[in-house]
């Protein structure tokens, strides 16, 4: 049987309800403090306001997606759990440099200490620097650069498909702009990642045959500009984007919010909080013919698929 890893344990994927699949709950570092003050998301009571109203909206899980070292605390992502009721896939992985201080070991680390980081959140247990805690990392998420990838987000991402290989945990990936998207593929394909256990990020930025070439691969797609292309007349560029393309990839596009601002969160005085991704846009969707089967498939079905999982990779941690 296919499952979640979320933070406060192993799910069967088909028991989970409507899922954000790239959401920022925790944001905790004195260098995010410091140097991005608007990304600081420290406060559990703050995040469980959103959590709670995403829950009540039949939302049930979301893929966390600040990674090893910058910024995440499995401590405060279990207790806004526990406390909302909505299931959190913890990440390992590494991000870009810009969440890191520029002396983080991390930003030194070749393919095989990455690697063996990646596995050991997986299998045994995630430390945010306070030593191991009683969690595991769910997903990895690796992130490239505008244009192409650095020499090291190379060997971020061959970790990543290693780390795939190994335990058969699902990827997420950040793409700058939505690009370096083919790179991204071909560098996590060729390393043995399974297409389908394989999520691309933000790339609702770009033309559509872009997209068009990356769904072809058999890699999933996630959309998130939604909300910030949004406009008061009605035109959103993410849902016309997805209402052409997912009649032709029913099975490969997944949806977030990627809320990684205070000023986005109700629990923050912001707007427009996680609870629009169940609300909002939903409605943008079905006003562009997309039926409420399709929607579902999007919300619930797709990211069952994507982020369980895989038994068939070789030594599959189950």
């Amino acid at each position: 049987m296919s499952f979640v890893r979320t933070i406060l344990g192993d799910l069967p994927a088909d028991e989970l309800n409507r899922c954000g699949a790239h959401e920022h709950i925790i944001i905790d570092a004195q260098y995010i403090a410091k140097k991005h003050p608007n990304f600081l998301l420290d406060d559990i009571d703050a995040a469980c306001v959103d959590l709670r109203e995403f829950r009540d909206a039949n939302g049930g899980w979301v893929i966390d997606t600040m990674p090893t070292g910058a910024g995440r605390s499995g401590l405060k992502l279990a207790k806004a759990s526990q406390q909302s009721g909505v299931h959190i896939v913890c990440p390992t992985g590494l991000h870009l440099p810009l969440y890191y201080p520029p002396d983080h070991p991390m930003l030194l680390m070749d393919r095989d200490e990455l690697v063996a980081l990646f596995v050991r959140e997986i299998v045994e247990a995630i430390s945010d620097g306070v030593g191991s805690l009683p969690y595991r990392a769910g997903i990895v998420k690796v992130a490239g650069s505008q244009g192409q990838l650095t020499a090291h987000q190379r060997e971020a991402f061959a970790a990543a498909a290693e780390t795939f290989h190994r335990t058969g945990c699902p990827i997420i990936t950040h793409t700058e702009q939505g690009t370096a998207g083919e790179e991204q593929v071909q560098l996590l394909l060729e390393g043995g990642a399974q297409p389908m256990h394989v999520v691309l990020s933000h790339t609702d930025r770009r033309d559509i045959a872009y997209h068009r070439a990356l769904l072809s691969t058999g890699v999933m797609l996630e959309y998130d500009h939604h909300f910030r292309s949004y406009l008061k007349d009605g035109t959103c560029p993410t849902a016309d984007l997805i209402s052409t393309l997912a009649p032709e990839f029913p099975d490969q596009i997944v949806v977030g919010m990627d809320l990684a601002r205070r000023s986005y969160w109700h629990g923050h005085g912001g707007k427009p909080g996680l609870v629009w991704l169940l609300t909002a846009l939903p409605s943008l969707l079905r006003e562009r013919g997309v039926n409420d089967e399709l929607i579902e498939r999007i919300l619930i079905l797709n990211p069952r698929r994507a982020f369980a999982f895989s038994t068939a990779a070789e030594g599959a941690d189950a």
